[in-house]
């Protein structure tokens, strides 16, 4: 039987959004208010293509909805008010909102001495970790605060193993986006995909699929260190 310590150092990266916790329905709330007030078009169909997109390019993806022409001033202020009304419901956030899952991998993880970091394109990742009450598990967060490029540019997993002292080569990422997904194998990182949001088939290019992280094993993980690509 294969051990499931892994021979040299790893690492495990998290994406946040949809992985570890889900505040979909907080991100969309808040774009709904805010075109809402502007008038432009907006729903559920169109919010599952922000998925894990920066808020400025998730603003962009928004605008395409509309014959409106707005400024980049403009645009900076609409994003800055759906950041503070996501914000403020972001407060009711605590540890019970976790992934199903979550607390049992990260405590497997680290028994089993796996270096544990989140990638996240979000600015807000750190209020989140707090609010879930789970840095002290981490040994790195880097977050849209970090990075000059959002997902799918490998920038934000490419700092993530570097502040973990781990190789790309040595690291698993974790992802429930497809630009996420493009960006860890970007990177040159092995992926496991969630799919339980969108399906398998919507996930192109993992290493790996899952439905959520209650199906996600240790062994499992570890096994793609194994694995050719």
């Amino acid at each position: 039987m294969m051990s499931t310590h892994p021979s040299s150092p790893c690492a495990v990266i998290f994406d946040l959004d949809g992985v570890l916790v889900t505040t979909d329905e907080l991100h969309y709330q808040s774009w709904l208010a805010l075109t809402a007030k502007h008038k432009i078009p907006f729903d559920r169909m169109i919010n599952h293509r922000l998925r894990g997109i920066g808020r400025l390019e998730s603003l962009d993806i928004i605008l395409e909805g509309t014959s409106r022409t707005f400024s980049e001033h403009e645009k900076l202020a609409m994003a800055t008010e759906k950041n503070a009304d996501y914000r403020r419901r972001l407060a009711g956030l605590g540890p019970d909102d976790l992934a199903p899952g979550a607390a049992d991998l990260l405590d497997d993880l680290a028994a089993h001495s796996a270096r544990m970091a989140i990638a996240s394109s979000s600015k807000n990742a750190g209020m989140i970790v707090d609010r879930l009450g789970i840095r002290h598990r981490l040994h790195a967060l880097v977050d849209g605060n970090d990075i000059s490029a959002s997902k799918p540019d490998p920038e934000v997993f490419l700092k993530a193993a570097a502040a973990l002292n781990i190789a790309p080569s040595r690291c698993i990422v974790i992802e429930d986006a497809q630009s996420g997904v493009e960006a860890a194998r970007a990177a040159g990182m092995r992926v496991i995909g969630l799919t339980a949001a969108h399906g398998e088939g919507n996930l192109a290019g993992v290493d790996d699929a899952c439905a959520d992280l209650e199906e996600l094993t240790v062994e499992r993980i570890f096994s793609l260190l194994h694995t050719r690509r």
